[in-house]
């Protein structure tokens, strides 16, 4: 199956604009939750769950780390395993950003151990509900899953080590906001480690325009130099953005043909465009 791409969705107004995004955003991961909650597999940001397991998804985990309840395994929806990304000790702090079913939670809850604690936040209602049947089904008890979203982080200034997110910064209409509500709720020394999709050249704009490609983990990527850029404007020091897999939008799922034609794109502008990255950074101690 390939995604359906529907009209556009614009609007001059930079606050109207960001609200039909969050709202597009949310409406397509309610879907993925009732999907994942039916038994049946969450697409990826596209529409595409089986076009594009080699980019997102639950094929990104090794065997030792699937033994997360079915459901939260069906509900991945990611573009890397982020719990690869650091290295985490036992009674730290960790948020996960856009938590969704809640397998990061678990696999970083895990390493923890039961004297710290795992924030997972998720602005959507569906994901919540799912991601607390699966930490039930789990017998997880150091996590939490918060409602909000990730421009107004529901959590205290400092009172975390670890932030992590899983294709999910993205997602979001602000970033600058993010990336400093990241860097408020660290620790002094605390670690900033996501894994997120990127672009390696300019976005063509009616592709940019397009807000259901924010849904895809594709309209809202940035640029690599714009990722390292936004980080240290939050204050973030040692900014480390590492390109793991790059690949078009037909890699994703999108019905990249049509698309093209229709907003008369030339192919070979996007081919290899979006990446797959890990990005690293800390709060100063």
């Amino acid at each position: 199956m390939t995604a359906q791409i529907p009209a556009p969705v614009d609007s001059p107004d930079v606050t109207e604009r960001a609200a039909r995004v969050h709202e597009a955003v949310r409406r397509h991961y309610a879907e993925a939750a009732r999907a994942a909650a039916g038994g049946r597999e969450a697409s990826c940001g596209c529409g595409c769950a089986e076009e594009a397991v080699t980019v997102f998804g639950r094929t990104l985990y090794g065997d030792g780390e699937t033994a997360a309840p079915e459901g939260a395994l069906r509900a991945s929806l990611g573009c890397a395993n982020p719990n690869a990304l650091i290295d985490l000790a036992p009674g730290e702090v960790v948020l996960d950003l856009g938590s969704g079913g809640g397998i990061d939670v678990f696999l970083a809850a895990r390493r923890v151990g039961p004297t710290g604690k795992v924030y997972g936040l998720d602005m959507t209602d569906e994901m919540l509900a799912l991601a607390r049947r699966n930490q039930a089904e789990a017998g997880v008890t150091n996590a939490e899953f918060l409602r909000g979203k990730m421009e107004e982080v529901p959590l205290p200034a400092a009172s975390v080590d670890v932030v992590m997110s899983n294709c999910v910064v993205n997602l979001a209409p602000d970033k600058d906001r993010v990336l400093r509500e990241a860097f408020r709720v660290l620790r002094p020394g605390g670690r900033f480690a996501v894994a997120d999709v990127v672009t390696l050249g300019p976005v063509p704009d009616p592709l940019a325009r397009r807000v259901e490609l924010w849904s895809a983990c594709l309209g809202g990527a940035l640029g690599v130099e714009d990722y390292r850029a936004k980080l240290a404007a939050a204050g973030f020091a040692g900014i480390k953005v590492e390109v793991l897999h790059a690949y078009g939008l037909a890699d994703a799922g999108v019905d990249a043909d049509r698309l093209l034609a229709e907003l008369g794109v030339d192919p070979a502008a996007v081919e290899g465009l979006f990446a797959s990255a890990f990005v690293r950074a800390t709060k100063p101690a």
